[in-house]
């Protein structure tokens, strides 16, 4: 058995010292297991609070590159009734909510499903699953659930009232995000208990499809298969227009600046810049920049280059025009400090390319690619650390890879509440991430073992520690349900889900918190079994 428990449990048993069990395994060179374990946990923690900041990073570049993807438009010639005219218009190739629900969601929920993937290729050939990937997935629902609603409940104003919009969309969302838990339940307890075989796994997958199929219908309001509900006083721009008066209408179609100043930008700043696919000013484009198209090509292909040269030497640069204008000495230097450390990770994602390149999906692939290189090193210390802790890899999952895989989300709902003007991304983003991470996320990497396994041993795939599972699962339904009971309870008395009286939103952040609280330490005392 090579699940990652019993991975771990081999590991532990190779030597004993005194009495104690020490841990053999290494992740650089042998000479590691010389020192004493709480010398190496420390290591291996700080190792893995480094590769969140690596999956930060690189995840910021990848939600650049999805927005140049999204914003791809196709050309619509159409005629003019009245004067005949050809009149040439640019549209949106993306719907807005396949969007939230495939891009987005898939985006922020990729360090997950990456490492799950990983460790279910790790293990194939073998006849039990891996707990590493499940465990941090359902982690990171409640994460995504509770700390995310927590802090996006208090991204507004003071007074300010953000709700969702389209009620009909969230609640197919919101409904299809339960009952993914209710399926997994089923999968582990009722159907076939303690196994997935192909069929369950073949369906999971299946059932992310028809996600999206049922969530464009709703948002089409298509006849027998949508809500009857109309739509919400959604504005014609979701997100605010932000004018630079340093740029006239001439500077529209630069490539050049538009593309060196999201080489330059901070992540936070490249991850808002995902919502700006909802702005209706990118809808429909009639003008086309002045001069032929190879004299854009040649331009285009000369900036290319320039732009990729700026991301080598905005990596290695310390100091950035902002942080010299900082009067305090002791905060620019903590600032420059920051980003010596960031250095190595930005040195290294500079090698992907300008997302203006093929309308940013080479940009998208390699930041996949180095996405699922640094969830390779994160599930390789997260063994490591259940080796010489003795920590159950359950708990592991559900709090400190839960907690730093989510960063991604977290960011990204909170930018949306602050600067869109409904609720609907910020909460879209936290329901559609937490189907993705079951029908996806889980799903993938069970039918990758169990094809395996039917083909190889006629044999489904045997999970481990099933049971706690399933109580994690219990325990993460019941108190979900405390978190939507109060955000109705929110838009039937304040009017809104996120924002209104600070005294509230602040009080209904904690609640959220101590949620997630209880989520947790009732999860890792089961899976302990403790409980």
């Amino acid at each position: 058995m090579a699940s990652i428990l019993n991975q771990t449990q081999e590991l532990q048993e190779s030597s004993r010292v005194l009495g104690h069990v020490r841990c053999e395994s290494y992740f650089i060179y042998p000479g590691e297991s010389s020192y004493s374990d709480g010398l190496r946990a420390v290591f291996y923690f700080l190792g893995l609070a480094y590769c969140f900041l690596g999956l930060s990073a690189i995840t910021a570049r990848f939600f650049k590159s999805m927005e140049n993807v999204v914003k791809h438009s196709r050309k619509v010639v159409s005629v003019d009734p009245i004067t005949k005219a050809q009149v040439i218009t640019y549209r949106k190739v993306w719907n807005f909510t396949i969007a939230d629900i495939s891009l987005l969601a898939f985006g922020t929920s990729f360090p997950q499903i990456s490492l799950a993937t990983i460790d279910a290729i790790r293990n194939i050939g073998e006849r039990y699953a891996g707990g590493l990937g499940p465990g941090t997935l359902v982690g990171s629902a409640a994460f995504d659930l509770f700390p995310i609603h927590a802090v996006c409940v208090v991204m507004p104003k003071a007074g300010e009232l953000k709700k969702i919009s389209d009620l009909g969309v969230w609640l197919v969302e919101l409904a299809w995000s339960f009952w993914a838990y209710i399926w997994l339940y089923i999968i582990l307890e009722v159907w076939s208990p303690n196994v997935i075989t192909l069929v369950e796994a073949l369906l999971t997958v299946v059932q992310y499809g028809l996600l999206l199929v049922h969530a464009y219908a709703q948002d089409k309001r298509w006849p027998y298969v949508s809500l009857p509900m109309s739509r919400g006083d959604r504005p014609e721009e979701w997100v605010p227009e932000e004018i630079d008066p340093s740029k006239d209408d001439n500077d529209v179609h630069d490539v050049y600046s538009e593309a060196a100043q999201e080489a330059g930008e901070s992540g936070n700043r490249n991850i808002v810049d995902i919502f700006s696919i909802h702005s209706a000013n990118n809808d429909t484009v009639a003008d086309t920049p002045p001069g032929s198209s190879t004299e854009r090509g040649k331009a285009k292909n000369s900036n290319v280059f320039d732009i990729w040269k700026h991301q080598f030497v905005d990596a290695i640069t310390l100091e950035t025009s902002e942080s010299k204008k900082v009067d305090n000495i002791y905060l620019r230097l903590v600032k420059a400090f920051w980003q010596l450390l960031l250095a190595p990770w930005k040195i290294l994602f500079a090698v992907v390319p300008p997302c203006n390149i093929a309308h940013g999906w080479i940009a998208f692939i390699c930041s996949l690619l180095f996405i699922s290189g640094v969830a390779f090193v994160v599930t390789r210390l997260t063994d490591l650390i259940s080796c010489v802790t003795g920590i159950n890899p359950y708990v592991i999952a559900f709090t400190a890879l839960a907690s730093g895989t989510s960063w991604p989300d977290l960011v990204a709902s909170k930018i949306a509440a602050e600067r869109q003007l409904t609720a609907d991304s910020a909460i879209a983003n936290i329901t559609c991430s937490n189907s993705v991470n079951i029908y996806v996320g889980i799903g993938v990497p069970w039918l990758i073992n169990t094809v395996y396994n039917y083909f190889a041993y006629r044999e489904p795939l045997y999970i481990e520690n099933a049971k706690g599972l399933s109580f994690s699962l219990l325990i993460f339904f019941a108190t979900s349900v405390g978190c939507i009971v109060v955000l109705v309870l929110r838009r039937l008395i304040i009017g809104a889900e996120l924002g209104g009286p600070r005294l509230w939103a602040w009080l209904t952040s904690a609640y959220f918190m101590m949620l997630w609280v209880v989520f947790v330490v009732l999860s890792s005392l089961k899976v302990s079994g403790i409980i």
